[in-house]
């Protein structure tokens, strides 16, 4: 017994300073090496652009082993109350929401990114509650499934249970978050990692991108990813999204809604299942175009993260995302237009990471531009433009400087001269600089 209370109270304080720590543990694997885009021109341009120097800062907090075990029945008994108390939250919320105008809810989002390991922190979280509650922020844009395939919270979807996914949950009581940023009127997103899935990959290898000569292909960090093309993949991604859209998020968000990058190395690797002979622009809006069909029944709206380029390319960049075919189907388009993601000479700016008002007014410049051809051109919608914005200090570009308060609020002036007044704001250890514009 007593060796049993030693072992839990290691537990206990492993957990504890892992909830201090958020996704601060990953604190700049944001530094391993990011080349800078090559400098193009996409005036008159139709060719690819090569991706294989991009590597995204979304670097996620490595999931813990750890598990409480132990609770007394007192414990237990309150906890089976409590989630008497949410579920019946959630079937109120769902046929509130089930009736309720997705059109009546758009106000302007303004939101932070949280990972669910932050979200699972009553101190961490209450510490971004506090900084919303005295800004113009509003929402918050939490993980749901992670860049490891791991939902964040208990499942009952079997799909989930077969392979284990939720087996190390960072947020013990979805309900209970969303209930809490619920009464302080926050808009909760739930982001979705959908085809970087290594987890489900090793389940279910037949469902992984091929290689051309046998086996499961592997980008070059040693990750597999799903392929788009497989029906079964697309299923289980809007099963999640529909589930969690059920528990109360108002949003869902793909991430990682594309094909890997260098998509010209990739097609010569990979062997996909294709028999339909769909492009790949065409599959990944027929997954998003599908899922917001499903999830506006719960009356959860959909948004995708693009890469920024998405809003100046003329193609679908070799990983399946151009303009026209996403912003035709989702609610809400989020390309990642961080400047220190952009090279010398990018719009004319000889150097991004220090121009953020530039980079940002010229992006969201195109972006609205190519919303207005595809009006013009008799689509019936078009997605609301609400970009992720730099909040993290790019030590690894040179020159750099530190991104705090004023660089950040640089980019929301540049997004709202171009008429945009939505925008997340991006940061991996989650702690964030910012003040309201006005």
């Amino acid at each position: 017994m007593k060796m049993l209370k030693r072992v839990q109270g290691i537990v206990l304080a492993m957990s504890a300073i892992i909830g201090m720590m958020g996704c601060s543990s990953q604190n700049h694997k944001d530094k391993e090496m990011l080349p800078p885009l090559p400098a193009q021109s996409f005036a008159n341009s139709t060719k690819s652009i090569q991706l294989h120097s991009i590597k995204s800062t979304r670097r996620p907090v490595k999931p813990t082993k750890f598990h409480l075990k132990g609770v007394s029945e007192d414990k237990q008994v309150e906890g089976a109350s409590r989630q008497g108390m949410h579920r019946a939250v959630e079937a109120d919320s769902r046929e509130a929401i089930a009736g309720q105008s997705l059109s009546s809810r758009r106000q302007p989002v303004r939101g932070i990114y949280v990972s669910g390991w932050v979200a699972g922190s009553k101190h961490r979280l209450d510490r971004l509650i506090q900084l919303v509650d005295k800004t113009d922020l509003n929402a918050m844009v939490i993980d749901v499934k992670n860049d490891y395939g791991q939902l964040t919270y208990r499942s009952s979807l079997p799909a989930v249970k077969a392979i284990g996914a939720d087996r190390h949950v960072a947020i013990n009581d979805i309900s209970g978050l969303i209930c809490k940023l619920k009464a302080k009127n926050i808009y909760v997103i739930g982001r979705v990692v959908a085809f970087k899935d290594p987890l489900y990959a090793k389940q279910y290898p037949a469902m992984a991108l091929q290689k051309r000569n046998g086996g499961v292909w592997h980008d070059v960090q040693g990750k597999a990813w799903l392929d788009p093309f497989q029906s079964q993949v697309r299923t289980y991604n809007i099963a999640i999204a529909e589930e969690a859209a059920a528990k109360g998020f108002d949003e869902i968000q793909f991430d990682y809604v594309r094909f890997p990058d260098n998509g010209g190395k990739v097609d010569r690797e990979v062997r996909y299942y294709n028999p339909r002979g769909k492009s790949k622009a065409q599959m990944i809006s027929t997954f998003l175009s599908s899922a917001r069909h499903q999830l506006h029944v719960k009356g959860a709206r959909v948004s995708a993260d693009v890469f920024g380029l998405v809003t100046s390319s003329t193609n679908d960049m070799g990983i399946g995302q151009s303009w026209r075919s996403i912003s035709g189907a989702v609610d809400v388009i989020s390309p990642m237009t961080y400047p220190s993601h952009y090279s010398t000479g990018m719009y004319g700016v000889k150097q991004p990471d220090l121009s953020p008002y530039a980079i940002i007014h010229h992006a969201m410049a195109d972006a609205q531009h190519r919303n207005a051809i595809m009006r013009q051109s008799g689509h019936a919608s078009t997605a609301q433009v609400r970009p992720w914005l730099q909040s993290f200090t790019a030590k690894w570009v040179h020159p750099h400087q530190t991104y705090g308060a004023e660089q950040v609020n640089k980019q929301v002036q540049a997004a709202r001269d171009q008429g945009i007044d939505e925008f997340l704001l991006w940061s991996s250890n989650c702690k964030y600089d910012y003040r309201s514009l006005f």
